[in-house]
């Protein structure tokens, strides 16, 4: 039996997370909840039933494209939702301009809603792919310019260097505003109700405060093994078939990207679920980036995730085994 640390424990739940503005939003195996606490300090609640998976996507590397659409878009619902209802009411009403305008001329309430929201979610997407994925690439075909000898094992190590910098500049910049800080704490928050409730403890303050606040399972690590899997098949792929042309590359890591996510859930999933001294070695990195993702709530947040899991916790005790 591997021995237990701070980060290993005897029972691994399939409930996970996200920070909000101001609260939290957490899944099990057949709900789904939304914790925010308002400005006068309110909880509200709001619960949805969760469709089980079926078909297609049950199927392993291909069930990663469902779950992280569907997290993309949920995640996105929530995070507009908490920004209603965490406001003040100090800030000014903004009139809707440009497409959200156009859509709520042409469509009226929930679907309105519903399209404005799937929107975000593609924009956010699209941003991500932009950033992370498809500028290193095109800033290393810059290098190539002026350095036409390159070897291209060189040029996908630099890209690789450069999809990575760019990842932990952009969560450090995250990190250091205010509002942001706040979600990140809340995020800690998360992460700590969970393994309390993964080692067997009450549910209190207490409890959940004494817990780490880096889990295996964490969307950051996600992220993190994403653009590691990238940079490996760059390497492996693209090197062989002496593939220089920067708009090709660029193409062939837009074609190649629901493989990366199919591969990357697969791979979380199993060293999220394995203590084994492999498994740490090989999640070690994504832990090591919520150094930049998580940090230490207030009691007041962790009543908000405390709050969260106990409504989407099975009735059936072990029905939510990882």
């Amino acid at each position: 039996m591997a021995k237990q640390d701070g980060n290993c424990t005897p029972f691994k739940t399939t409930c996970g997370g996200q920070a909000l503005l101001e609260g939290i939003l957490m899944q099990g195996p057949g709900k789904r909840a939304m914790v925010v606490r308002k400005a006068d300090g309110e909880l509200v609640i709001e619960e949805e039933t969760v469709k089980p998976r079926s078909g297609p996507a049950r199927l392993p590397f291909i069930r990663g494209l469902f779950v992280f659409g569907g997290s993309m878009v949920h995640g996105m619902k929530a995070l507009m939702r908490s920004a209603e209802l965490s406001d003040d009411g100090t800030a000014e009403e903004e009139e809707l301009t440009g497409i959200d305008k156009w859509i709520s001329e042409h469509f009226e309430g929930e679907k309105a809603v519903t399209i404005i929201i799937t929107l975000a979610a593609v924009l956010g997407i699209a941003m991500s792919v932009g950033l992370f994925i498809l500028l290193p690439t095109a800033l290393t075909g810059l290098i190539g310019l002026v350095w036409t000898t390159m070897p291209l094992w060189v040029r996908s190590v630099i890209e690789g260097v450069l999809k990575v910098a760019i990842f932990m500049g952009y969560l450090f910049l995250c990190s250091r505003m205010k509002e942001i800080h706040r979600v990140f704490e809340y995020h800690g928050a998360e992460h700590k109700t969970i393994y309390c409730y993964e080692k067997g403890l009450e549910l209190t303050v207490e409890n959940v405060r004494r817990q780490p606040r880096h889990h295996p399972r964490c969307g950051t690590s996600f992220l993190f093994v994403v653009i590691a899997v990238s940079i490996f098949l760059s390497i492996v792929i693209f090197t062989p078939l002496e593939i220089e042309n920067t708009f090709l590359r660029m193409a062939l890591h837009l074609l190649m990207l629901p493989v990366i996510v199919g591969v990357t859930y697969e791979f979380n999933r199993y060293v999220g679920g394995h203590d084994g001294p492999v498994c740490r070695a090989l999640r070690a990195p994504g832990m090591w980036m919520q150094n930049f993702t998580t940090f230490e709530p207030d009691d007041s947040m962790i009543e908000v995730g405390i709050e969260a899991l106990k409504r989407v916790l099975p009735e059936e005790k072990g029905a939510d085994q990882w």
